[in-house]
This record gives C-alpha cells, structure tokens and sequence, in this order.
C-alpha cells in the first residue's frame, strides 16, 4: 500500500485515490480472486474493466485491435455510465498515425474491427481524435483519471503532471468534458 503521493500537499489526491470509495478503508482498485487453501491472484484492475450492459470488456482487448490498425497509432478507451440506469457511452480515443486524419471511413472500419474480432458489444457509440494518450512515466494509459476528467473532475486533482510522460496529454480530454455534457 502506498502511503504518499509525490508533492501532494495534505494528502489530498492520495485520499480520493484511495478512501474516497469506502470512508477510512483503502480501495486500490485490483480484482482479487481468493481460493479455498488461502492463497490470493491478482485478477486484474477493477476501474479499467469496463461494464456494458452486464458484459465485462477489458481494455486489453480494445487496444490489440485497434492499434493493430497501421492508421491509428494510439489509443484509449472507457465507458461513460448512465446514472440513471442507461447502457452509458462507450467511447474509443485514437491518436491517428502521422498524416492520418479520423474521418468516417475510419471510424467505421475502426466499429467493424471491434466487431469483428471480439463483439458487437464491443463497438464504440464514439470514435474521437486526440492528440496523445496520458501515460505514467512507467506506460499506464490512464483510463480511470480520464474517465473522472470526462465526468467533471479537474485533472489536478488526479493526477500529479510531473508523474506523467506528457502533461499536456490530459488538456484535450479537460476540454473535451464540455461536449460529454458533464
């Protein structure tokens, strides 16, 4: 378990990254998968795992598709829920390859691969052009924050921008918060 985070003044981001679930219980967000003998399996993270209409869709899955295509370079995905009870928004972002442009050729091959090769369930209700994916200085892509970012949250309440390869890659998701009507 972490106990601090690097330059967060009072704690204040490392608490909603972990207690903000479950008040004065740490929350890390993994799957756990316990068995009878006592042993314990990471299964994976929870925040990342996305929920369509009862379907379980890891990113993973996302990624080795769509990345697979020469015109997309990069990519994130998540899953705007509804709260009301709706299926939610499932959202593909692509950093298109130099001299690539997203248009509606490209998003149709990019919903036809996903269904394709995985599932109809998997088929994005957006494909959105962005400049870059925000990554930790270690590779993470950062769903979960961008989800949050999406939702209305400020980014420097977080994620730290010295933690990551490039800071201004959360800029284009801050302004793209407005047309996700959050």
């Amino acid at each position: 378990m972490p106990v601090k985070f690097w330059n967060d003044e009072g704690d204040k981001r490392y608490r909603s990254s972990y207690f903000d679930t479950y008040p004065g219980v740490w929350r890390h967000g993994d799957w756990a998968i316990f068995s009878p003998g006592g042993g314990c399996a990471i299964a994976g993270r929870s925040d990342a795992t996305l929920n369509r209409g009862g379907v379980r869709l890891g990113t993973s899955e996302f990624y080795t598709v769509v990345e697979s295509l020469p015109e997309i370079a990069d990519s994130i995905v998540v899953h705007l829920e509804d709260a009301a009870g709706g299926p939610g928004e499932l959202v593909v972002f692509v950093v298109p390859s130099p001299g690539v442009t997203l248009d509606h050729a490209l998003e149709d091959k990019i919903r036809g691969e996903l269904k394709g090769q995985l599932s109809p369930r998997h088929i994005p209700d957006r494909v959105v052009a962005v400049p870059s994916v925000p990554r930790t200085l270690t590779g993470k892509k950062l769903e979960a924050p961008v989800k949050q970012i999406l939702r209305g949250r400020p980014a420097d309440e977080l994620v730290n921008p010295d933690a990551l390869k490039d800071p201004d890659s959360l800029t284009a998701f801050t302004d793209l918060a407005v047309t996700f009507g959050r």
